[in-house]
């Protein structure tokens, strides 16, 4: 990559429309499944860029997912920039920049991402600087758990909607993951014949959800230490954990009913169907030692996976990361499930997790250095020129 390629990015991303850009994003509320007034926001931000934009329900017309593409008009593979728009279900915060910081609900996870990658798009246009191929943007809904279940990214897989490799913008810098855990959100609900009734009052053998909760508890407890053992070199070993259980409206009441939610993790090459069928005959076993009836939600978020260390995106990556750098990111595995999951495990496309080195999400206090978004906004239009047959 030749230090004129370098200088001409550098001076071309627009920090300040980037901003504004990311600003625009972050002041429109998206919680999960309510995402489609900022993606109509960005459809409009596209539109009047001058681009050409396309959208598609995949799965959820209440929010159809934003498209659009950067043509070289020559043969060559296409990068997808991809993020979501959604946010978590918190109360919102509205953006302000401060100390070279934004601030706000999402700027981190991810629209603060989202408007580097875009910005970019708007880079390589300028410059004429795509080889070959194209680059192709695409934002959607449904991506937080437990609201989202992932049906838009994997309705675009489906429909054809997708690149030959993906880079998503989320809030991680490093290491370079190439492997990654799989995750099932999961809720167990317990049930027994009969009213809550009180304490004092109950028919001799009635069954106890909340004991029945306690003891399904402590065997996922017993149950992680073992599932240590199955590990992954990058990625981990498997997990097992319980973040919620709920049960009763009152002291002496005997309820019908106890929820007991968590998450179960897993390691490459175990499926989520095989880690579910699994899942079920712990619950399974439960129910019948505590005369209860189990039944399970388990919503697959994305599944493990491990990419090729030496395939053309990592190769490209870091190419693009050294010259911008100086020196390639470590390899390494990614600590949380996001969307470059599915890409990876359902349809076999390479995906790379990396964006701004941002803070808070999935907190009151998202925030992310506006030198970072120009760093990934330099770093995508470099990977893109590698990746779709640069010099």
């Amino acid at each position: 990559m030749n230090n004129a390629l370098l200088d001409q990015v550098a001076r071309t991303v627009d920090r300040q429309r980037l901003i504004d850009t990311a600003v625009a994003l972050v002041e429109v509320p998206s919680p999960t499944r309510s995402a489609g007034a900022v993606a109509d926001r960005l459809a409009e931000i596209l539109t009047a860029d001058g681009f050409s934009v396309q959208r598609h329900d995949a799965d959820w017309p209440q929010a159809p997912i934003v498209m659009a593409a950067l043509d070289s008009g020559r043969p060559g593979p296409t990068l997808q920039f991809d993020g979501h728009l959604d946010s978590v279900h918190l109360p919102f915060v509205p953006p302000r920049v401060e100390d070279d910081t934004l601030y706000g609900s999402s700027s981190a996870d991810m629209k603060g991402g989202i408007a580097a990658a875009l910005e970019a798009v708007r880079v390589l246009r300028t410059l004429d600087a795509l080889p070959a191929g194209r680059v192709l943007l695409t934002a959607h809904d449904h991506h937080e758990g437990p609201w989202g279940d992932g049906r838009q990214v994997r309705a675009m897989i489906r429909e054809g909607l997708v690149g030959d490799a993906v880079l998503l913008p989320e809030y991680l810098a490093e290491p370079l993951p190439v492997a990654g855990r799989g995750v099932g959100i999961f809720q167990a609900t317990i049930r027994r014949e009969g009213t809550p009734v009180h304490e004092v009052l109950r028919p001799p053998g009635t069954p106890n959800v909340l004991v029945a909760g306690a003891q399904l508890v402590n065997r996922l407890h017993v149950w992680n230490e073992s599932l240590k053992e199955k590990t992954h070199s990058l990625a981990g070993h498997d997990s097992t954990f319980v973040g919620k259980l709920q049960s009763g409206e009152i002291y002496n009441q005997s309820p019908t009913e106890c929820i007991v939610q968590g998450t179960r993790r897993w390691v490459p090459p175990s499926s989520g169907k095989a880690v579910q069928e699994e899942f079920s005959q712990v619950l399974a076993e439960v129910a019948t030692a505590t005369g209860t009836e189990i039944d399970l939600e388990f919503t697959v978020q994305g599944g493990a996976y491990q990419i090729d260390s030496g395939n053309s995106l990592v190769a490209a990556f870091q190419k693009a990361h050294s010259a911008l750098i100086g020196s390639p990111l470590p390899i390494g595995a990614k600590p949380f499930v996001d969307d470059g999951n599915t890409y990876a495990s359902e349809a076999g496309i390479p995906a790379i997790t990396h964006g701004p080195a941002a803070t808070g999400a999935h907190t009151l206090s998202e925030a992310v250095p506006v030198e970072e978004l120009v760093r990934v906004a330099k770093l995508y239009a470099l990977t893109a020129v590698e990746f779709c047959g640069g010099p």
